[in-house]
């Protein structure tokens, strides 16, 4: 069978937003083809916002995350594999789904991070917002 991945992160993406919540991504950026901003990478990972107002042109196909953004003013084309997608979650609660392993998939217990994303608020990036909620994979 094919991956369910591509299909639940596109439904988590949609729950999140009919529920004016801010959908955001943990990528593990060392998988092959991951372009991301490697400044905001850490520890392997970065945490990234994909609402429509920090992401232009936002498609989540069965392959591959893409869209385009703003980190430090500076425009990029960011191409994310789904394999490489280790989560999605709601900004605000927490609520989400963190993947396990599937053939070819990132191991989802590395280490944790302390990420870096795209706030959509022209290009503004920070550090990890204190109160944030932080996923577990728990087994």
């Amino acid at each position: 069978m094919t991956s369910s991945r591509p299909y639940l992160v596109r439904a988590f993406n949609e729950w999140i937003l009919d529920n004016d919540c801010t959908p955001y991504i943990v990528v593990d950026a060392g998988v092959q083809g991951v372009q991301v901003p490697t400044e905001h990478v850490a520890n392997g990972q970065i945490v990234l916002n994909i609402s429509p107002g920090a992401v232009r042109s936002l498609v989540i196909g069965n392959g591959a995350l893409e869209f385009s953004a703003r980190f430090g003013g500076v425009p990029m084309q960011v191409f994310i594999p789904l394999q490489a997608v280790m989560a999605v979650y709601a900004k605000e609660n927490g609520e989400g789904m963190v993947f396990g392993s599937e053939p070819g998939s990132p191991d989802p217990e590395g280490p944790g991070s302390k990420d870096s994303d795209n706030t959509g608020d022209g290009g503004q990036s920070g550090e990890r917002p204190s109160g944030r909620p932080t996923l577990k994979v728990v087994k």
